[in-house]
C-alpha cells in the first residue's frame, strides 16, 4: 500500500473488557495493529501496548487492522500454550458483525472457498482451489436495510482476510473495504470498514470452565 498512512486511534489507549492472571480480553479499535509493523513508524500497536503494562503478556491471535473488536492475549506462557491448542482444536468460538453491500436474499449459508495470499498484490488475499488453504464461513442475516445488509459471520477457519474474501466472492462484499468492497461500497462507509469481532467463546486456561466476552458492533444498531 504505497500511499498508506499509519494513524492509529490513541482514545482509548487500551479499552479492557476483562483481566485476570492468564488472559486480558481488549475492545480493539479499527486502525490499530494487532502486532508492530516491520517498520518503526508502525510498531505502535495493541501488542506494544499491553506490554508496556503486561510485560509478559503473549499474542495468542489477530485482527486485522482495518476490523475492530474482541482480541484476547495471555498474561503468561501456560495460558497461551492452552489457548494456543484451542485454536488449532478449533474449539473457541468466534462472532462478527458485518455490514455489506447489497440485499442477500437468503437467510444463511456456508461459504467453503480456499484461499492464498495475492503474493503480486500483498496482502490482498484471492480464492484459489488449487493452491488455497481450505477455509469456510457461516453467515446468517440479521438485517436487511435499504442498500446494505447486515450479516453475523462465524468462521469455521482463520485464514487472513478469509471474511471479507468470503463475503466478496459472493457479491455481498463488506462496506468501507478498501481491498475488496467496489467503490460504490466504499463511500457508505469512507472511515471505516465495517466488520467487527462481537463475541469469543473459549476455555478458561485455569478454571476450564468455557466463558464467553461479547462486545457490540458500533455501527450494527442492534
Amino acid at each position: 500500500m504505497p500511499n498508506f498512512v499509519y494513524n492509529p486511534p490513541t482514545t482509548p489507549y487500551l479499552d479492557i473488557i476483562y483481566q485476570d492472571e492468564d488472559i486480558v480480553v481488549l475492545n480493539k479499535p479499527y486502525g490499530l495493529l494487532s502486532v508492530p509493523g516491520r517498520e518503526k513508524r508502525h510498531w505502535d500497536s495493541l501488542a506494544l501496548r499491553i506490554l508496556r503494562v503486561w510485560p509478559n503478556a503473549c499474542v495468542v491471535h489477530r485482527l486485522d487492522m482495518a476490523t475492530s473488536g474482541i482480541i484476547v492475549l495471555a498474561m503468561r506462557k501456560s495460558a497461551q500454550s492452552h489457548m494456543g491448542r484451542q485454536f488449532q482444536q478449533k474449539i473457541i468460538d468466534k462472532t462478527y458483525y458485518a455490514r455489506v453491500e447489497g440485499i442477500i436474499s437468503d437467510n444463511n449459508g456456508l461459504i467453503d472457498l480456499p484461499i492464498r495470499c495475492d503474493w503480486d498484490n500483498r496482502p490482498r488475499q484471492i480464492v484459489d482451489f488449487e493452491q488455497g488453504k481450505s477455509s469456510q464461513t457461516q453467515w446468517q442475516v440479521v438485517k436487511r436495510e435499504k442498500q446494505t445488509t447486515l450479516v453475523r459471520l462465524t468462521p469455521l477457519t482463520g485464514r487472513t482476510h478469509q471474511l471479507r474474501v468470503h463475503m466478496q466472492q459472493i457479491s455481498h462484499p463488506i462496506v468501507g473495504d478498501e481491498f475488496y468492497a467496489t467503490n460504490f461500497g466504499k463511500t457508505l462507509s469512507p472511515q471505516r470498514l465495517a466488520l467487527h469481532a462481537a463475541s469469543i467463546t473459549l476455555t478458561h486456561p485455569t478454571t476450564e470452565k468455557r466463558i464467553t466476552f461479547d462486545c457490540p458492533a458500533p455501527f450494527a444498531n442492534i
